[in-house]
């Protein structure tokens, strides 16, 4: 049994009966072969309900910091969020932003799904901000498909993303996959970056039903 499959049967149940999750749209992820999960974030609990809510395994980059905790709390928190798919990276670092994509590269190359936030962060007020072109990079390079998913709710549970969540209702909402082999040999075209990625996030505004705010989240967070 994989430490996925037993989080899922010990943890599952708890986090349903909190969360209560509607999933919307879940026949839209392939059920084999490499997939781009690509959707909003508003809260730190996002990356627990989204392993939650798929029949397959998702790969995710995390910060570092939450599997290099000292003590018994450390390791267990090591132990579940690699466990559940999470791929820890320092990505504050120098080459932070080439190391997460080329993490993401693999795992798409090895026929798994991977899961980002094109925002680069949690947004500060709940509205969906400008995604960084990572996600164009590597569905051009790699040639998966991107499938875009909407939390709905999350923040409401966590305010701020901080503290233990509230119960309540959370809506897990995924679109029609998206292809851009259109795009094929473009992938240092900053314009097509740029096109790809706006393709993207507007399917995650369409589905969530935020307001867009054509700015980089970063950039809100330190005004």
């Amino acid at each position: 049994m994989s430490r996925l499959t037993l989080i899922k049967a010990v943890l599952g149940p708890i986090l349903r009966l909190m969360f209560r999750p509607r999933v919307e749209g879940a026949e839209n992820i392939p059920g084999t072969g490499p997939v781009i999960l690509a959707g909003n974030h508003l809260t730190f609990i996002d990356s627990m309900i989204l392993p939650l809510v798929t029949d397959r395994a998702v790969y995710f980059i995390g910060k570092d910091e939450y599997v290099t905790g000292k003590g018994l709390k450390g390791r267990a928190m090591a132990w579940f969020f690699t466990g559940c798919g999470m791929i820890p990276v320092d990505r504050d670092g120098a080459n932070g932003g080439v190391a997460a994509l080329m993490t993401g590269r693999r795992v798409l190359e090895e026929g798994k799904v991977f899961g980002i936030y094109p925002e680069g962060t949690r947004s500060p007020d709940g509205r969906l901000y400008r995604g960084r072109t990572g996600i164009a990079r590597l569905t051009l390079m790699t040639g998966a498909p991107v499938v875009p998913f909407a939390m709905i709710g999350t923040d409401k549970l966590q305010p701020g993303g901080a503290g233990l969540p509230r119960p309540g209702r959370v809506t897990v909402r995924f679109g029609e996959p998206l292809e851009f082999s259109r795009y094929d040999g473009m992938g240092r075209d900053r314009y097509v970056l740029r096109a790809v990625t706006d393709s993207v996030m507007s399917e995650v505004m369409r589905l969530s039903g935020q307001e867009y705010v054509d700015m980089y989240a970063t950039k809100a967070k330190a005004a």
